[in-house]
């Protein structure tokens, strides 16, 4: 059974939802959504550049592990979002986990097509590599954009011979920037927060038609990727977002590329719904098992 606050975040973000879909506004949006979500207060942010790419360090006082880190990456389309719209889920993340997180401001997209951000991503993950965190103490971790953005990172990686992270974390991830996924229909009028309009955001990524970005090439939809080689992957998804196709497109195209996946879809929940933490239970709950499937890898 959903919880009791699910049913008040689910009206509120209903009510939410705009038409508009100019940039300026859904940047706007995004900010005064998650004002109210504060980070924990024992865990410390501090700014930061690591490559030139602009970014904060999220420090828990109860950290265990000061050699091993988390790279996050932020959800947002492509266009909207920021470290700071992402502070306390990945504040969350970090205590829950114990480790040292690293949320990264990477470039947006209109003013930034693909490929910019995953550039941004991997001049982080190299900058990161050869300054003494090696790649079996790093976790790639995102959200929707940020989660594709993070199975490109790795796909880049895997393809240019370079060493992978230990795991990632996919939360309610864009895999598909075709839009082929079943769900996008069938889920159009039960996800509160994301819509098929909104996924049409993608345009503005793959930018002017000259540049001929395909949606379906492996570093812009992961999707279509081949998955061989990649380090275990964690997905979480809900029952009712128009990603669920997504994740469980890619959850089985990873499981037949021999990849340790482990793919969780959370009845009753909509598209981020861990963004709501701490005011959501199953967003909560979420968060735990996350931190649980961390141990259970780095335990290995």
């Amino acid at each position: 059974m959903p919880s009791k606050s699910s049913y008040f975040w689910r009206a509120l973000l209903k009510a939410g939802v705009t038409k508009d879909k100019s940039i300026d506004v859904l940047r706007e949006k995004i900010i005064k959504d998650t004002r109210p979500l504060k980070p924990p207060k024992d865990v410390q942010i501090t700014s930061t550049k690591v490559a030139g790419i602009p970014g904060e360090w999220l420090t828990p006082t109860s950290l265990l592990a000061r050699n091993k880190i988390m790279i996050y990456l932020h959800g947002g389309g492509y266009v909207v979002g920021s470290p700071a719209t992402h502070r306390s889920l990945v504040a969350r993340l970090a205590k829950s986990c114990s480790i040292r997180a690293l949320s990264l401001d990477y470039r947006l997209a209109p003013e930034h097509p693909f490929p910019a951000a995953l550039e941004d991503s991997l001049a982080v993950y190299h900058e990161i590599t050869n300054h003494g965190i090696p790649p079996e103490n790093i976790i790639l971790a995102g959200d929707s954009a940020g989660a594709g953005l993070a199975l490109a990172t790795l796909i880049s990686l895997r393809d240019n011979h370079r060493p992978l992270p230990k795991m990632a974390l996919c939360i309610s991830p864009w895999t598909d920037l075709a839009l082929t996924g079943e769900s996008i229909k069938t889920c159009a009028d039960i996800d509160p927060y994301i819509s098929y309009e909104s996924l049409t955001l993608n345009a503005h990524y793959l930018g002017k038609p000259e540049l001929n970005n395909d949606p379906r090439s492996p570093l812009i939809s992961p999707l279509y990727a081949d998955f061989t080689g990649l380090p275990p992957l964690l997905i979480h998804v809900g029952t009712d977002e128009v990603l669920l196709s997504d994740s469980t497109r890619l959850a089985e195209q990873a499981n037949n590329a021999g990849v340790d996946v482990t793919l969780k879809i959370w009845d009753d929940m909509w598209h981020d719904f861990h963004m709501w933490a701490p005011y959501l239970p199953e967003a909560n709950q979420a968060i735990e098992e996350i931190s649980g499937f961390v141990r259970k890898h780095w335990n290995r």
